[in-house]
């Protein structure tokens, strides 16, 4: 096992310098607008990788609507797709029409041109927070509705808009086999261990990260099978609320900063050659 996390960590390294002239992995695969024509295989890590045979999600369906579609990031592995569907459908036995659905991958995954350095292997998807009551949205209408921020106090607390169907629909996502992690908002995760009132061992995949108040996001295990996926450790054990807690500590009382730390070194950013070899068969293929 230690032996299986360090290779993912390796892997997951930038190399100090990029290959001289080397073109950036975010403009190859932000410019394919179509899935590479091969079975479906997330290929690496969730920050460092790609999808072959992506499927796209359609952009409406009976309980769920794609999100800005101009993007054209409604694409992932079969599996995420199907548990988009599926979730969609539990939201609307929560009192929901269903779900908005954000930025899942690009067509062949990879790195973005802009926003996520996730969301490469077809296995994380963003999913509003805020529950869809219309599915007949226009194109338009899409590019434009604004998502619902749910935090107050930068994160620290949950707002007004907070209701029992987040905590909801989150509790059924996390409480699906093929979930790895969700990532939410500090104060969200505080407010849902102070709220849970039964088996809480779901609140162990709910991790606190900066952002993700407007939606949530989904992150699945590696498929069965997918020998090239790299799954990232598990959480620690436990229902993860007293890291949250201090999240929300250091949020209202933030500590001092550290002198002894050295200054943030600017990210560059990928190239093909740091992404795993069968990406440049992904990226080919016709």
């Amino acid at each position: 096992m230690i032996r299986g996390f360090l290779h993912a960590v390796l892997l997951c390294i930038l190399p100090l310098t990029a290959s001289a002239g080397a073109p950036e992995a975010r403009k190859l695969f932000g410019s394919k607008d179509a899935p590479a024509p091969l079975p479906p295989a997330p290929v690496g890590a969730y920050a460092k990788g790609c999808l072959a045979g992506a499927v796209q999600l359609p952009e409406s369906g009976p309980t769920w609507q794609a999100m800005r579609l101009s993007r054209n990031r409604n694409w992932a592995h079969p599996e995420m797709v199907d548990f988009v569907q599926d979730l969609s459908r539990k939201a609307r036995a929560l009192g929901a029409a269903g779900l908005y659905v954000g930025d899942m991958s690009q067509p062949r995954g990879g790195p973005m041109k802009s926003g996520h350095r996730s969301h490469q292997i077809g296995l994380d998807a963003d999913i509003w927070l805020m529950p869809a009551m219309r599915l007949d949205l226009t194109r338009t209408e899409r590019e434009n509705l604004s998502a619902i921020s749910m935090r107050r106090a930068r994160g620290a607390f949950v707002n007004e808009r907070w209701s029992r169907f987040q905590h909801e629909i989150l509790k059924t996502a996390a409480q699906d086999p093929r979930v790895a992690r969700i990532f939410i908002f500090p104060g969200a995760k505080v407010q849902m261990c102070k709220d849970e009132k039964g088996d809480r061992s779901w609140l162990r995949k709910i991790r606190p990260w900066w952002g993700h108040h407007y939606h949530f996001h989904v992150r699945l295990r590696c498929p069965k099978g997918a020998r090239n996926c790299l799954d990232q450790p598990p959480p620690p054990p436990g229902d993860g609320c007293d890291a949250a807690q201090k999240w929300v500590n250091d949020i209202l009382n933030p500590p001092p900063p550290d002198p002894d730390a050295p200054p943030p070194r600017k990210r560059r950013q990928l190239t093909l050659d740091d992404l795993p070899r069968q990406c440049r068969q992904v990226l080919k293929a016709r």
